[in-house]
């Protein structure tokens, strides 16, 4: 058994649920059978989207912190922290992309068109990644991209309750409207308002890809 490595903290609640959607995939008897993990939950990691260089130099250190301390796959569970994945792999771990475990399953829905849920920084990585498929990105528009970020700060403010969840379930459906088959809940924070029974097509939430995709590896 593998000793996983998580860079958490962007943001504390999302990084909560990642560890437990890990623990309810793991196929176990007994706590011995659980995957060891080693966490790292550094709230203070600079702003993804307007200090990129400065969150990089953050993750980079924090990955030599896992390594050091035993890790042997690191994972990290922040959809727009990708962008600065570059400082992390340089710590030589095998490190798992979430973007592209996502858009794999995504693909295997069988859907073309793709509604992505995202910050500005990650849905600029599932665009490209989408694109490089062969599929077809479908993208929040307007006051939507506002209205989505008012939704992601609530929840790292403690509000995930009944008006954020309505809020995020009219963006999924908007992306539905424009003619998404599949819709890729693209940040860690929208599972915690969004459920897959909420909306119409499939739902890929790539906190819980990178959670199985962990556990296999892990355990293989």
């Amino acid at each position: 058994m593998k000793t996983l490595g998580v860079l958490g903290g962007m943001g504390p609640a999302a990084t909560v649920a990642f560890l437990a959607q890990v623990q309810a995939l793991t196929p176990a008897q007994g706590d011995a059978d659980h995957i060891r993990v080693l966490m790292d939950m550094n709230p203070q990691v600079p702003d993804r989207n307007t200090r990129p260089g400065e969150a990089e130099a953050e993750l980079a250190t924090m990955a030599l912190r896992l390594k050091a301390a035993g890790a042997d796959i690191l994972a990290m569970p922040c959809n727009t922290a990708h962008a600065q994945k570059a400082g992390v792999e340089a710590a030589g771990l095998p490190f798992i992309d979430m973007i592209a475990e996502t858009v794999a399953v995504a693909s295997a829905t069988g859907a073309t068109r793709i509604g992505i849920l995202a910050t500005p920084g990650g849905e600029a990585l599932y665009r490209q990644a989408l694109t490089d498929a062969g599929l077809e990105p479908v993208l929040m528009q307007g006051d939507a991209r506002t209205g989505f970020m008012d939704c992601i700060y609530a929840v790292k403010s403690g509000d995930a309750g009944t008006d954020q969840r309505a809020a995020m379930r009219s963006l999924a459906q908007g992306l539905i409207d424009l003619g998404a088959r599949s819709v890729i809940a693209g940040c860690t924070e929208v599972p915690l308002l969004l459920a897959a029974a909420d909306v119409t097509v499939p739902l890929v939430d790539s906190a819980e890809v990178l959670a199985r995709i962990c556990v296999d590896r892990c355990l293989s």
